[in-house]
């Protein structure tokens, strides 16, 4: 390793000003679910919402005065762009980030209120990226990378020390790894000071170049990556996040996309907790079981709420469908007095709540003399779903779900 926890120390004193030392709370609901004990650390109340600024101010605090003058860069869907744009305007440097086009208006909004100059451009980090490493040769100004650098690394793994001195009895630690620069520093800190410690990564399904990597044995690069969790919608890991990786952590879990609305809803309704999909892979693995064990004490790493409000809504909505607590039914009924009465009866006789209704009486599928009637409900679970659809077979109603 040519980061070590000394240089983590070193980071830790050099933000201490800058990063607050977030909560670690022990969760019930997880706890029970998981048959663990679960604790949170909380770093989506972190400045600027996200651990990103600790790898930031480490790296851009650190930089040589002649370097300063000519200011810094990133690219960033969000989280880092906040933590570098932050640090920047702490130090008085410049600032030029380069965002995805289709990063959040709430993101592309903070980075600039901490006063960096903002470039859309490209789909995702890696397009993003390319168009950076360009403008950096044409500006002279320094790249700080979004993980594949040895003083984020540093930076990012004061976390890991953090936790250990909050709950030294762990048994383990669970982190979302993007390009892989949280769960380095995170694992080379754990180790360092509590060498049995176990460190999890968690990947989103569309997006788990570790896991392939792992998987192939040697760092790969995906085709393309589509994810919910833009946080960690990376191609390729890091040079030295690879080797750190494959050295150090115990294993990388794999998650999916409903499986992360679900961890948000649960994170929202149970905690009173606003993460961000990438901040809940974490809790993710743990609602789908992913532990190889019971019984042990597990930090999870809640990394950022930076969402954007009107993305969250969609969420909680796909959250909801994947816990069995929404759905839309669509039936046909004879036009007449009395059949919606009927319908909406059989409805309220099996407990569900309606969020919406539509009534059609005109569409290319109708036959004259029917209607076409839309049922947005609220449900408690997937058993309760099914038994209100037993109750609309047994009153022969034929239906569709989405």
């Amino acid at each position: 390793m040519t980061i070590t926890i000394d240089d983590i120390i070193a980071a830790r004193k050099r933000i201490t000003h800058v990063a607050v030392i977030t909560p670690l709370d022990f969760s019930h609901t997880l706890s029970r679910l998981s048959g663990n004990d679960i604790y949170i650390k909380l770093e989506n109340l972190q400045r600027t919402g996200s651990f990103k600024i600790r790898g930031a101010y480490n790296k851009i605090s650190a930089l040589d005065p002649s370097l300063r003058t000519r200011g810094v860069m990133a690219a960033s869907a969000g989280n880092h762009a906040q933590g570098v744009a932050y640090a920047a305007r702490e130090l008085g440097i410049p600032c030029l980030i380069v965002m995805p086009a289709v990063a959040s208006l709430s993101k592309i909004e903070a980075t600039k209120s901490y006063g960096a100059q903002v470039k859309l451009a490209g789909t995702n980090y890696d397009e993003a990226y390319e168009t950076a490493k360009q403008l950096q040769s044409d500006t002279g100004m320094t790249f700080v990378h979004a993980f594949d650098d040895e003083d984020i690394i540093a930076g990012q793994g004061t976390i890991g020390i953090e936790i250990l001195n909050q709950e030294p009895d762990l048994d383990a630690i669970l982190v979302p790894v993007g390009g892989g620069g949280l769960i380095s520093g995170v694992a080379i800190a754990a180790k360092a000071l509590k060498p049995s410690i176990k460190i999890y990564g968690v990947e989103a399904s569309g997006a788990a170049c570790f896991r392939e990597s792992l998987d192939q044995r040697s760092m790969t690069t995906l085709g393309a990556v589509s994810t919910i969790a833009d946080g960690i919608a990376v191609k390729r890991p890091g040079v030295h996040t690879w080797e750190v990786v494959k050295e150090l952590v115990d294993d990388v879990f794999v998650v999916d996309d409903e499986d992360i609305a679900r961890a948000m809803v649960v994170l929202l309704e149970r905690s009173k907790v606003v993460s961000e999909g990438a901040s809940a892979s974490g809790v993710a693995a743990v609602l789908t079981n992913k532990l190889p064990f019971k019984n042990k004490k597990v930090a999870i790493i809640l990394s950022g709420g930076n969402v954007d409000v009107s993305l969250l809504s969609r969420i909680i909505e796909h959250g909801l469908v994947a816990a069995g607590r929404y759905v839309r039914l669509i039936t046909t009924l004879d036009d007449r007095p009395g059949a919606l009465a009927t319908l909406l009866h059989t409805v309220a006789q099996a407990g569900a709540n309606i969020v919406s209704i539509e009534h059609h009486r005109l569409g290319q599928s109708l036959v004259l003399g029917h209607v076409e009637v839309q049922l947005a409900l609220e449900t408690r679970n997937q058993e309760h779903i099914d038994f209100l659809c037993e109750r609309f077979r047994a009153m022969g109603y034929e239906f569709s779900m989405r």
